[in-house]
C-alpha cells in the first residue's frame, strides 16, 4: 500500500513537472512581454552574449496559419541594439529548406531598410533554426555559419576601414553579415552539463532540471508548466502533439514504402542482368527473393 502511495506520488509529481514543448510556447506564450524573459535567456544561451529584447516582430513569415498547426512556427525578435533575430522551428522535413532560411534573413534585412534609407540602416540578422528532423550528414547538433572574408593566402579576417559622423570605424565583415544557427535537436545525446546543453535537452524532450541555473530555463519552470494552461489551451497543446505524431508516422511510412519500392526495382534489375548471363530460374529466385512468375516478367 505504502509502495503505491510513493509511486502514485511521483506520477503525480512527473505531471506537475511537464512542461510545453517550445514551439508551442513560441506560438502562443512567448511573444507576451511578461514571458520575454525565457526567450531573453535562451538568445543570450546560444547566441553567446546578453540579449534582451526589445519587442517581438510580427510578419507574413509568423503569423499562426492553418497549415502550420505540426509543422513550422517562427518568430521575429528585435534587441535593444536593433539586431534582427529570427527563430525557426521545423518539426518536419521541408525540401529547400537552407533555402528558404535564406530568403527568410534576406526578406528581413529588407523588411526593416526604409525606402530612401541609405545602407548604413541594414539590421544585423541572427537565424537560429531548431530542427527536429534529418537535415543532412554530420556529427554535431549545433552548427554555426556566416559570410567572412579570408585571406586566400594568408588566412587573415579582412577588416573593413568605414567613415561614419567623420571618424574612420573599422568593423569585421562579421559585424554586419546575417549569422546562422542550425541545432539539430534528435542528434543530441549528452548528459546535460553546461546551459546549452540544458536547453537542447529541454528542447527535445521537454524535460527541465529543477536544479537548473541556465538562462531562461528557470522561468520556464515556472511559466511553461502544462498544468498552468486552461483546459481548452490543453486541448490545443495535445492536439498540437497528435498533429506532430501522426505527420511523423505519414512521413516514416512513406520513406519505408520509397525504400521498400527501390528494393524492388533493384532486385528486377539484377534478375535482368542474371537471366541475361543464362541463370536458371529458380537460382535467380533464391538470389533476389523474386516470385518465378514476377521473374519470367522481366
Amino acid at each position: 500500500m505504502e509502495k503505491e502511495t510513493e509511486k502514485e506520488e511521483m506520477y503525480m509529481k512527473e505531471l506537475q513537472d511537464r512542461y510545453i514543448r517550445f514551439d508551442w510556447a513560441i506560438k502562443r506564450l512567448l511573444r507576451q512581454k511578461a514571458n520575454f524573459g525565457v526567450l531573453e535567456g535562451f538568445l543570450t544561451v546560444f547566441l553567446g552574449e546578453k540579449i534582451t529584447i526589445e519587442e517581438i516582430l510580427e510578419s507574413e513569415g509568423n503569423q499562426q496559419e492553418a497549415d502550420d498547426k505540426f509543422n513550422r512556427v517562427d518568430i521575429k525578435a528585435k534587441n535593444t541594439k536593433g539586431d534582427i533575430i529570427l527563430i525557426e522551428i521545423q518539426n518536419t522535413r521541408e525540401l529547400y529548406y537552407l533555402e528558404r532560411v535564406l530568403y527568410g534573413v534576406a526578406k528581413a534585412v529588407t523588411e526593416h531598410l526604409h525606402l530612401g534609407q541609405d545602407y548604413s540602416g541594414v539590421k544585423k540578422v541572427y537565424s537560429i533554426s531548431i530542427l527536429y528532423f534529418d537535415i543532412g550528414v554530420g556529427s554535431d547538433y549545433l552548427y554555426h555559419g556566416q559570410n567572412q572574408f579570408v585571406g586566400v593566402h594568408t588566412q587573415d579576417h579582412l577588416q573593413v576601414n568605414t567613415k561614419e559622423k567623420g571618424a574612420i570605424v573599422k568593423r569585421f565583415p562579421s559585424e554586419i553579415f546575417p549569422e546562422y544557427i542550425l541545432v539539430r535537436v534528435n542528434e543530441f545525446d549528452k548528459v546535460a552539463v553546461t546551459p546549452l546543453e540544458e536547453w537542447v535537452t529541454y528542447l527535445k524532450d521537454g524535460t527541465i532540471s529543477s536544479g537548473t541555473t541556465a538562462p531562461g530555463l528557470g522561468e520556464a519552470r515556472e511559466k511553461l508548466r502544462y498544468y498552468s494552461m486552461s483546459p481548452e489551451e490543453r486541448y490545443a497543446y495535445d492536439e498540437h502533439l497528435n498533429a506532430i505524431m501522426i505527420q511523423r508516422d505519414v512521413l516514416s511510412a512513406a520513406k519505408l514504402e520509397g525504400l521498400e519500392e527501390g528494393r524492388i526495382k533493384q532486385n528486377k534489375e539484377n534478375a535482368r542482368s542474371m537471366k541475361a548471363l543464362g541463370l536458371s530460374p529458380e537460382m535467380i529466385r533464391q538470389v533476389t527473393g523474386l516470385s518465378l512468375e514476377e521473374i519470367e516478367q522481366v
